[in-house]
């Protein structure tokens, strides 16, 4: 273990972010880079449990964090990363966007505040890198099999590495003019900078790893020619079918899906774009739907220069901290604040969107009610309506599943009863030969369980290729 006794001599220290004023002038990450040395003392508050629940309960990719804990408190920093790439792919990408569900199941996080795993996850990955000691490894030997990988996100990526360090031929198809799926285009420069995932990408590339971007398979390529030309298929495309708002006023101009914003000021960044389209700038602001997507609108509209920002949600507020029927170590549903919401947005809870206004087919604002959860089922409040002023509202309101477009009926893939790709465990589908992960298998979810997913379907392909 760390040091024995070491969580009461040490506390829980958090990520050290920029200050509001100066952070929201640019699209920079967020939170400072941690510092692998003085880190150490988290890394002596470990306890070593004989559960780890922490690696068993909270890490869908099976880190062994006390492990890495326990080498980072004794400063053996190149074995304590060998020990997380051992089981993690992209630990400086989770190490920024993972909500450390590792955390939350961590002993400590009963009583004392959990072992900061996720900052010595990123802390010992930026060392990896700093010293050289990430570097290419492509396989020793040539399988001559074939595999294509359709889609570039975390579950795609961590699927094609792992398949190509077994020695096979991975080709990954993505219809963007570059890879990285939702990792590039999804999530804001203020918590992935896009530099971070270039640099791993030249890894993959080192590997053998082919990319043909700006190819979207089932139209430039069809399904009969990657069933002729590869001896397997991972269809790793995400789930990236929105929820929508099916209120009068929907087709209202100034109105869009969250991702179609997001996605609009990604690809501005890369061409150094000030005013994307659609934009926040001088506008009043309402966000509809108040988990992470929506939290990414608010901290991108904070930056073009929003007049004001509303978020507004369905449910009501979470109790600020765990309720009997929500214990340890199960991810605690309690109010929480990210870095964009800090920065400025006023937060409306249990209100439905009744419908949209507007004037000359331009959105002008909101109507809503007020719900009432105290029974079985939400119920409008007496005279809760209220009316809201937005010149652009961003629809936050989750996913439902993916794609269920030209490739997916070529193939003859049966989805499940919630839309998502049907699969075995091992990522297999019903037709021999191809194979489902991340977000098209299971619907929306954490990277760091797309990551987990695409694992798992790179050792059933390989297995199937074998």
């Amino acid at each position: 273990m760390g040091k024995p006794g070491g969580f009461l001599e040490q506390e829980r220290t958090e990520a050290v972010k920029r200050p509001i004023e100066v952070r929201i002038r640019d699209f920079h990450e967020v939170e400072e880079m941690p510092v692998l040395a003085r880190l150490a003392d988290q890394g002596a508050r470990c306890l070593d449990c004989g559960i780890p629940f922490c690696h068993s309960y909270g890490c869908p990719l099976l880190n062994r964090i006390p492990d890495f804990n326990d080498l980072v408190f004794r400063g053996k920093w190149r074995q304590a990363l060998e020990i997380l790439e051992s089981t993690n792919n992209f630990p400086e990408i989770t190490g920024r966007i993972c909500p450390a569900p590792c955390e939350a199941a961590c002993t400590l996080a009963v009583d004392f505040g959990a072992v900061s795993i996720r900052r010595i996850e990123l802390a010992l990955a930026e060392k990896g890198w700093d010293e050289g000691w990430i570097a290419p490894r492509p396989a020793a030997t040539d399988s001559g099999r074939r595999v294509a990988v359709v889609g570039s996100g975390p579950a795609g990526l961590a699927a094609a590495q792992e398949l190509a360090r077994r020695g096979h031929r991975v080709t990954v198809f993505e219809k963007a003019e570059k890879p990285g799926g939702l990792l590039r285009y999804g999530i804001p420069d203020f918590k992935l900078e896009k530099r971070v995932l270039d640099r791993r990408l030249e890894q993959l590339q080192a590997e053998g790893i082919t990319f043909q971007t700006g190819v979207e398979a089932g139209v430039d390529v069809s399904g009969r020619y990657l069933r002729r030309s590869f001896d397997a298929i991972l269809l790793a495309t995400g789930a990236a079918v929105p929820r929508d708002l099916e209120v009068p006023g929907r087709d209202l101009g100034g109105v869009h899906f969250a991702l179609e914003y997001l996605v609009a000021q990604n690809l501005a960044g890369e061409k150094d774009d000030l005013h994307p389209s659609p934009n926040a700038e001088g506008k009043r602001v309402v966000v509809i739907g108040g988990g992470d997507t929506g939290s990414d609108c608010v901290g991108t509209a904070r930056r073009q220069g929003a007049l004001h920002i509303r978020q507004i949600e369905l449910l009501e507020s979470p109790p600020e901290n765990r309720q009997p029927d929500n214990p340890w170590p199960s991810w605690p549903r309690i109010l929480r604040t990210s870095t964009s919401q800090e920065e400025g947005c006023e937060r409306l809870w249990a209100l439905e969107t009744k419908a949209l206004l507007g004037e000359d087919g331009k959105v002008t604002g909101l109507s809503c009610v007020g719900l009432d959860w105290s029974g079985a089922k939400p119920v409008a409040r007496a005279g809760s309506e209220t009316e809201f002023e937005a010149d652009l509202v961003l629809l936050a309101l989750g996913f439902l599943h993916t794609e269920h477009g030209t490739l997916v009926r070529e193939l003859e893939l049966p989805a499940d009863r919630r839309g998502n790709l049907a699969t075995a465990p091992d990522g297999s589908t019903k037709r021999p030969g191809i194979f489902a992960a991340g977000d098209a298998a299971s619907g929306a979810s954490l990277a760091v369980r797309a990551i987990a997913s695409g694992r798992r379907a790179a050792a059933g392909i390989d297995a199937y290729l074998s």
